[in-house]
Order: C-alpha cells, then sequence, then structure tokens
C-alpha cells in the first residue's frame, strides 16, 4: 500500500468514474468496491466506495452526495512521452468532458487532468531563459498540446 493515496469524492458516480479511468491506463483495475449499511446517509446496498489503480498508483472514490465539487485547483497531472499518447488521452478523458486549456480537460465527472508531453518540463526548465519563454507564450495559446508546434516555438522557428 503506498503512504498518500488520492482520495476522490463524487455525488455518486464513483464507480462508474473508476471502470472510465482503468478502462484508459493501462496496467490499471477495480480493486475493492465497497458499500453503504443500512442506516447510512446514503442508500443500502448502494456503493460508497471503489478502490483503484492507475499505472499502479492506488486511489480511492467516494460516493459522498453533491456537498463537493472538483475545480482545476486539483488536477491529474499525465505524463506522455509521445504525441500519439497525448492525442491518444486527450481524446478518451475528454469524450464528454470539456478542454480548458495549456493541455487541462476537465472530464465527464469534473474531475481536471493534465495531459502533458515530458518534453514540455525541459523546455520551460532550459536555462536560455528566451527559449523556456517562446515555449511558454507557444503554450498558453494551446488548448491541447502540440508537441510539435512547442518545439518549433523553443528552437525560435
Amino acid at each position: 500500500m503506498q503512504k498518500i493515496t488520492t482520495f476522490l469524492w463524487f455525488d455518486d458516480k464513483a464507480e462508474e468514474a473508476a471502470r472510465f479511468y482503468t478502462s484508459i491506463f493501462e496496467d490499471s483495475k477495480i480493486t475493492r468496491v465497497t458499500r453503504y449499511a443500512a442506516g447510512a446517509p446514503r442508500p443500502e446496498g448502494s456503493v460508497m466506495t471503489v478502490s483503484f489503480e492507475l499505472e499502479r498508483q492506488e486511489f480511492i472514490a467516494l460516493n459522498g452526495g453533491p456537498h463537493y465539487r472538483f475545480n482545476p485547483a486539483i488536477s491529474l497531472f499525465v505524463n506522455c512521452e509521445t504525441q500519439a499518447e497525448v492525442d491518444a488521452y486527450w481524446e478518451k478523458l475528454a469524450a464528454g468532458g470539456k478542454p480548458i486549456q495549456c493541455g487541462w480537460i476537465e472530464d465527464r465527472y469534473g474531475l481536471c487532468w493534465q495531459i502533458v508531453p515530458r518534453q514540455l518540463l525541459e523546455m520551460l526548465q532550459d536555462s536560455d531563459r528566451a527559449r523556456a519563454n517562446r515555449t511558454m507564450q507557444a503554450l498558453m495559446g494551446m488548448v491541447k498540446l502540440d508537441l510539435a508546434e512547442l518545439k518549433r516555438a523553443y528552437d525560435g522557428g
């Protein structure tokens, strides 16, 4: 068991969301479903929590009711090796959700994701501030990130 586990509060779609997420990421699975008992604040037998893994990282989803909503202040960051990987995650996570900006998506459950090519962080951290700044300017104009365009900006083209 990992020391820190991400805990996600849903109104009533925890199991549906966990199934959606585990269908997208490789090496992912649902590991446990718990149900509300009689006298609980939700209907007896309805799903209370869903424990699942995405790429071997543990998460717990709770059907806790409509009291709290996700917002972009917390997001899940997905490091991608290629543009094809960016495109694949983007397409799947944006289905039924909405693209935001700079590689961010709010999925159909309201959870925010950042779909980012690994190379972007290297470009933004370059000690050559002109290259890093050109990359940042290109990034700010994008919704889904385009690695080739970011690389062109980085190279000054």
